[in-house]
């Protein structure tokens, strides 16, 4: 079944066109990885795909419907690149994952124990079970992106959307939380889109790849992105990027000095 269906999107603000006849396609249970430069219009196609956008021509389609009503249905679970959570503020990780349903309970009700219960199964699904009553700002950067993803799983979605999850957590960090979201993908067939800025690293993980620089470049298997001619036209001339075995040889080395 068709998850996602974008056709022939274009998106101009304020006079300037962001995006230009985008269509690409994305079956159930897909790993879609969105690469490109900064500016390239990455998190615009995200929040039009999301519906906070609007499309300047062309169409959006989830699961057959529009965004708005795939809204209304809580297919989407979003992790925004910037986190509006304060780091110093007293929040445990189950209240920021219990901050995922407030829109749901509305104004005058509180979390109850199905509630709570169910902010523990999914602390537990990310691997933080045991840390629920740890303040966020107590926790490294790749458990925070943890709680992040459980607060955002925790309506059940059946898209994740996350825009450059892995910034700000150090090369092992980025390893487990990737290797994370593969987990999720298989476990709760999960439809997962992601932005990231690692070209070399991404390909390791996702299912599909989407070369984006205001136009879409490339969309397909992992091997043809990294085509000199896709990577030229998407960064420009002298691009070097590097390839997942040199990652992992940098996350050895990174774990080894832990241990010693």
């Amino acid at each position: 079944m068709r998850a996602v269906e974008i056709e022939n999107v274009g998106v101009t603000i304020n006079d300037k066109e962001i995006l230009k006849e985008i269509t690409l396609s994305l079956d159930e249970g897909r790993f879609l990885g969105i690469v490109g430069p900064n500016g390239s219009g990455k998190t615009t196609l995200l929040r039009t795909v999301l519906g906070i956008i609007k499309p300047t021509s062309g169409s959006i389609k989830i699961f057959g419907a529009s965004p708005d009503d795939a809204i209304k249905k809580n297919v989407f679970g979003y992790l925004p690149q910037s986190q509006k959570i304060e780091l110093n503020f007293p929040a445990r990780a189950i209240d920021v994952v219990l901050m995922g349903i407030y829109a749901k309970l509305g104004m005058l009700r509180w979390p109850d124990r199905e509630d709570i219960k169910q902010a523990m199964e999914m602390l537990s699904i990310i691997g933080m079970a045991g840390y629920e009553n740890e303040t966020l700002g107590n926790l490294s950067g790749g458990q925070q992106q943890r709680v992040s993803i459980a607060r955002a799983l925790i309506n059940n979605p059946r898209i994740l959307i996350l825009d450059e999850p892995s910034t700000g957590i150090d090369v092992v960090g980025q390893e487990d939380f990737y290797h994370l979201l593969k987990g999720l993908q298989r476990k709760m067939n999960l439809t997962i889109i992601m932005v990231s800025h690692d070209i070399g690293t991404v390909t390791s993980y996702v299912d599909e790849i989407a070369c984006l620089n205001k136009t879409l470049h490339y969309h397909g298997s992992t091997v043809g992105a990294l085509n000199d001619e896709v990577l030229k036209n998407l960064y420009g001339k002298g691009i070097d990027i590097m390839l997942h075995t040199e990652y992992c040889e940098k996350c050895e080395r990174l774990h080894s000095e832990r241990k010693s």
